[in-house]
């Protein structure tokens, strides 16, 4: 492992091509979420983040500098040997090319899941597109067309507003989910319920990984 803030021009032409990545940690657990909640899943969680959400629950993450460049090819490997099932998040995930760790991830047989904010356009080979937005960053074009599922976070009443703006942005088929910023869980859960029973083209998608207390 490499740290980002002292790399040779050699490891600099490396984190381009993405054979070596900033990855903050990477672990075997379940996906915790929307429509796949429940599997068994193989994280990746990569360092960077500039979209600076005052909620996020991983702002560990934002700073790439903290997290040491990582051999992708190995670990691709590793995380395939544990799971088929492989999602890729952040940070914000996009900031870097995916070409070459969704290959190596295709290679070994793997379904490639990500979380993104879609504040970066796409790369890599994706099955499964997970759009989160937020208010800080407009998302790309390309992520608004492939998006397989719209993940609005409701911190507070104004944010179903902003979900529905992104509701009418993304392709038909996008399944389209609310969920309560868990520090708001007590004060925003019940008003979310109400809001799906009267708006039904919405499901509720809950942190149950949080609940069940593993990563």
């Amino acid at each position: 492992m490499i740290a980002l803030n002292s790399i040779t021009e050699e490891q600099s032409e490396l984190l381009k091509e993405g054979k070596f990545l900033p990855v903050m940690e990477h672990f075997y657990t379940l996906q915790g979420e929307g429509a796949h909640a429940g599997k068994a899943a193989y994280f990746i969680r990569l360092g960077g983040c500039d979209v600076g959400c005052h909620w996020c629950d991983v702002k560990d993450s934002w700073d790439a500098e903290k997290h040491p460049l990582t051999d992708i090819e190995k670990l691709a490997k590793e995380a395939t040997d544990l799971s088929k099932t492989i999602i890729i998040t952040g940070g914000e995930p996009l900031m870097w090319n995916l070409d070459f760790l969704t290959k190596k991830l295709k290679e070994f047989g793997a379904a490639i899941h990500i979380e993104t904010s879609g504040a970066y356009s796409l790369s890599g080979q994706i099955d499964w597109i997970t759009l989160s937005p937020k208010k800080l960053a407009d998302v790309e074009p390309d992520v608004l067309e492939k998006a397989s599922e719209l993940k609005c976070i409701i911190f507070n009443n104004d944010d179903f507003r902003f979900a529905e703006k992104y509701a009418e942005l993304v392709d038909s088929s996008c399944r389209l989910y609310l969920q309560v910023e868990w520090s708001k869980k007590e004060k925003m859960s019940p008003l979310v319920v109400e809001y799906v029973k009267a708006n039904p083209k919405w499901q509720v998608s809950v942190q149950t990984h949080k609940y069940l207390d593993i990563p």
